[in-house]
């Protein structure tokens, strides 16, 4: 009862402050679920109340799920994680390092010096970013007329490296051509191979690429907070007929869903008696594979869509497959060795395999590490540890 009091009042006292519309959180352990609660209202003008079930676009938390798909094929030795992934993916044989600008103000390109494996494309040390935090990566669409990832087009992955593969971290496009190295060796697009092998194993029911109907009835409203802070809600929503399926970013899903990805990887590939990864595959994924290699702050160059964005700054932090790893204790209360990623809209996760819990986190608000979302999140995991010490 602590937790759910301590909870429900903080959660409940933000939506009434308006520091966010609505928000739905959940909290588990390896056995099952200890909190969740759903405050607010998942869309301003219409007024309609945010739910347990409500769905929500989770982005970037489709990574993990991406990355776990990819792992299963590494076990069955369809994908290797250190050959090179042209040999899957061949667009990536054109992927070529940007070394500047011209006089005429065009790319100046130079081909890598290694090719891009499998490991760099799940860790973001391939190359690739995003143009929400590179300057280099926005003129170089701009000038080049390539689309950005959120159209679904195949050219939107036609963007240079900003290095040689595995010199550094960047955080970018490279499990959306993960995704494709699980379509090229399973026969399936994406979203049928996820559904049969994870989400529908996991009972997975509301995450998915393609909004059905009956998801759609309970869809949250993103929101965009104003330079006076002000939030309305806005007009946006993937391609509901991409190119090709996001493995980056392409799902919507449930906060209850969502948890029931964070047991499985408690339980080391397992929930509820189903098995969908090895034991010593989750304990991989949960590593820090980039070595010495580090975490670097994201700046924003499209302030519409992100702020400055750090997860704990003055901890270091690596990476796993396919979420941060921080290598210290937090000062949430979070366990060194714990893992943790987001999506752009403000959705948060973290999953704690030393003190067996997680947490599930969404709101649907732009720019990403929103000023009032992103410290309720942090607030949310520091009041969990306390009820539960």
């Amino acid at each position: 009862m602590v937790l759910k009091e301590r909870m429900d009042d903080l959660l409940g006292a933000a939506v009434e402050r308006g520091d966010v519309p609505g928000v739905v959180a959940v909290v588990v352990n390896r056995e099952g679920v200890l909190y969740e609660g759903a405050f607010g209202k998942r869309n301003l003008t219409t007024g309609a109340p945010m739910t347990i079930d409500t769905v929500c676009w989770i982005a970037s938390m489709t990574k993990a799920i991406t990355g776990a798909c990819t792992m299963q094929l590494v076990e069955q030795g369809k994908l290797d994680l250190d050959a090179p992934a042209e040999q899957w993916v061949p667009i990536l044989k054109e992927a070529q390092v940007l070394e500047g600008w011209d006089a005429e103000g065009k790319p100046k390109l130079r081909p890598p010096t290694r090719p891009i494996t499998l490991r760099q494309l799940l860790t973001h040390t391939a190359g690739f970013s995003y143009e929400f935090w590179n300057a280099d990566i926005l003129r170089y669409q701009q000038v080049m007329g390539v689309p950005n990832i959120a159209s679904g087009r195949i050219a939107a992955l036609k963007t240079p490296l900003l290095f040689d593969p595995g010199e550094r971290w960047e955080y970018g496009i490279s499990i959306d051509f993960a995704g494709l190295a699980v379509e090229a060796v399973s026969g399936q697009k994406l979203s049928a191979y996820m559904q049969d092998h994870l989400l529908g194993p996991l009972g997975m029911n509301d995450t998915a690429f393609k909004i059905r109907p009956d998801m759609r009835a309970r869809l949250a409203t993103i929101h965009a907070r104003g330079e006076d802070g002000a939030l309305a809600p806005m007009e946006f929503e993937l391609p509901q007929d991409p190119e090709f399926d996001l493995g980056g970013g392409g799902l919507y899903g449930t906060a209850g869903d969502y948890a029931r990805f964070v047991r499985m990887v408690l339980n080391r590939g397992e929930l509820d008696g189903v098995r969908v990864l090895d034991a010593e595959t989750v304990d991989l994924m949960c590593q820090n594979v980039i070595g010495d290699l580090r975490v670097t702050p994201m700046k924003t160059v499209m302030p519409q869509f992100s702020n400055d964005a750090e997860f704990f700054p003055g901890l270091p932090k690596g990476w796993g497959v396919t979420w941060q790893v921080n290598l210290e204790p937090a000062p949430t209360g979070r366990s060194a060795g714990s893992l943790q990623w987001a999506g752009i809209a403000n959705s948060y996760f973290w999953i704690d395999p030393v003190r067996g819990i997680g947490g599930v986190y969404m709101t649907q608000i732009l720019p990403f590490a929103d000023t009032k979302s992103l410290p309720l999140f942090e607030a949310f995991e520091t009041e969990v540890y306390r009820a539960l010490s």
